[in-house]
């Protein structure tokens, strides 16, 4: 249960989270020029609404198709999501996450049923009148059918917000938000409940309160400051730390372990939440748009021009209220002592290793993964990156987005909870789960293992040769469409004529995917082909027509 809904709150965050910067521009300028605004500006005012009606969803409906189905999803998401915002004023971002996502598997589905019945030269043409005829009917269908049934869903959503802001009821939403948020749900609620409804508000009022209901730094703040108060040795120095990244960086993430350290304190985390929504209600403070990372300075920048004082008061109470209960809870029930004995394994196990040169070391390829790819892998990738370097191993870590991580990736590094994900992705790699992103010893652990070549997870007999994956052989050429995909359905045909199922994609050559192990494409672009993929092998043609060529490809690719 807990995975699937995991997935659903990653799917909501991974078409937000790519936009987020555009909403933070879309925010600067309504705080700027809307006739409340610093800076009221009746001609730069203009931009707001469009903004908000009709980019900010199109962006979001286009990420969740491209999701599905790369580029060719992206577009019909966005022409369908425009039909179910044409019909309407109201803001369609839940329509756009719907529109989007089902848009692209429209479109795949209706690929997948055209494949093999396509002549030879017609592919282009097929293939963007599909897409066109496709494209067209969602609009309609968006228009007519789906858009009455997303207003229904936001009347009803913005029905039962407001019975709870009525009957002042709103600070309960704490309860589900902090518990959610310590599984890993935080950019899932922020983004895919919160900025819906938080926008709707915005055209109505010009501020939400629910930006600031997930976003808000206080809760976390407070148990940190707690854990400094009541405890000792790494676990305190860990909290000081940590409260620096939490509070100015806006990574939450970093406070989640020491929760779980000691479950009883998600208590005082909610009446954290709870205080700082009760305090934004009397202020009826809010922000203008979502704030992203939860960072005191991104929301002083989101912040309305008159809600300043409720912003700043409910963030203090939040966090003296958190701080205060989990003070009490960790002197009467805390475990003392997690860390440290971690430590000391880690210790122990450094002791029984050998080392190896750190220039081998070097070539090891290492992620650091987390759900969204940025705050909280971002910040691990970093302390890791320095851990290698001061031991003379000069790599740098890249983070990641989970289902982008490289699939010839040695090792992983990621949260607890996400390493079946991990493993599912790259079944080949090691992955090392952590649980507390300031914990030195997790990360000395990894160093070491690195530096001593622990990593491997096959035997030590000698490769053998690697076969060619079908599945990453591609055609490219300079646009990725008229002459690329007549070229890949006629080796697709090829290859199924020779007993293998295999549909080879065709891109543009700066759109083809690292990972790549084949390329063919024209004479007059192999070099380029060579410099986007150096490790895939290129098959240069002359003569798109030319069965001999595409027989040779295919006979050296099926005994490879």
């Amino acid at each position: 249960m807990k995975e699937k809904v995991q997935k659903l709150g990653r799917a909501l965050s991974a078409m937000v989270m790519p936009n987020i910067s555009i909403f933070i521009a879309w925010g600067l300028i309504t705080a700027l020029f809307i006739p409340d605004g610093w800076l009221p500006n009746p001609t730069l005012n203009e931009m707001v609404v469009p903004m908000q009606r009709y980019l900010l969803p199109l962006l979001i409906a286009y990420s969740g198709g491209k999701m599905i189905y790369d580029h060719r999803g992206g577009i019909i998401g966005a022409c369908f999501a425009l039909g179910i915002i044409a019909g309407t004023e109201t803001p369609m971002f839940i329509g756009a996450m719907i529109a989007g996502p089902l848009g692209g598997w429209l479109m795949k589905k209706t690929d997948q049923l055209l494949d093999g019945h396509i002549p030879n030269g017609f592919e282009m043409l097929v293939n963007n009148f599909s897409a066109g005829i496709l494209g067209a009917l969602l609009a309609i269908a968006g228009c007519l059918f789906i858009n009455p049934l997303c207003l229904a869903v936001t009347n009803a959503l913005s029905l039962g917000v407001q019975t709870l802001v009525n009957h002042g009821l709103l600070p309960l939403t704490s309860v589900l938000v902090e518990p959610a948020k310590i599984l890993f749900l935080n950019n899932a609620i922020n983004h895919g409940i919160f900025t819906p409804l938080g926008m709707e508000q915005v055209q109505e009022t010009g501020k939400s309160i629910f930006f600031m209901i997930e976003a808000n730094p206080g809760p976390g703040l407070g148990l940190l400051i707690a854990y400094w108060i009541s405890t000792k040795g790494e676990t305190k120095d860990s909290s000081l730390s940590a409260m620096i990244i939490e509070f100015f960086g806006g990574i939450h993430e970093i406070y989640f372990p020491f929760v779980l350290m000691n479950p009883i304190t998600l208590i005082g985390v909610i009446a954290g939440g709870m205080t700082g929504v009760f305090v934004n209600s009397i202020f009826g403070s809010g922000l203008v748009s979502a704030a992203s990372p939860g960072s005191i300075l991104a929301i002083l920048g989101m912040c309305a021009k008159d809600s300043y004082i409720g912003v700043i008061c409910s963030v203090i109470a939040a966090a003296a209220v958190s701080a205060i209960v989990n003070t009490v809870l960790l002197k009467a029930f805390a475990k003392e002592g997690n860390l440290e004995e971690a430590k000391q394994k880690i210790t122990a196990s450094k002791a029984q290793s050998k080392g190896i040169p750190a220039a081998a070391a070097a070539s090891v390829k290492i992620v650091f993964a987390c759900d969204a790819g940025m705050g909280s892998s971002a910040m691990g990738a970093a302390n890791l990156t320095k851990k290698l370097k001061n031991a003379g191993i000069d790599i740098n870590v890249p983070h990641y987005a989970l289902n982008e991580v490289p699939l010839d990736t040695q090792i992983i590094v990621t949260q607890n909870s996400l390493k079946e994900r991990a493993a599912d992705r790259c079944p080949n790699a090691k992955i090392y789960p952590i649980s507390n992103f300031m914990a030195s010893a997790e990360y000395d652990q990894i160093v070491d293992d690195v530096r001593c070549g622990n990593f491997e997870t096959g035997n030590s007999a000698p490769a053998k040769k690697t076969a060619i994956d079908l599945s990453k052989v591609v055609f490219a050429c300079d646009a990725g469409m008229g002459s690329s995909a007549m070229g890949a359905a006629s080796l697709s045909r090829k290859l199924k004529s020779a007993g293998h199922d295999v549909n080879v994609p065709h891109y543009a050559l700066n759109e083809v995917p690292l990972d790549t192990q084949i390329i063919v494409t024209q004479t007059s672009l192999k070099e380029r082909a060579a410099d986007r993929c150096p490790n895939a092998k290129i098959y240069p043609i002359s003569n798109f027509m030319a069965s001999a060529e595409y027989d040779q490809i295919v006979s050296e690719l099926i005994g490879a």
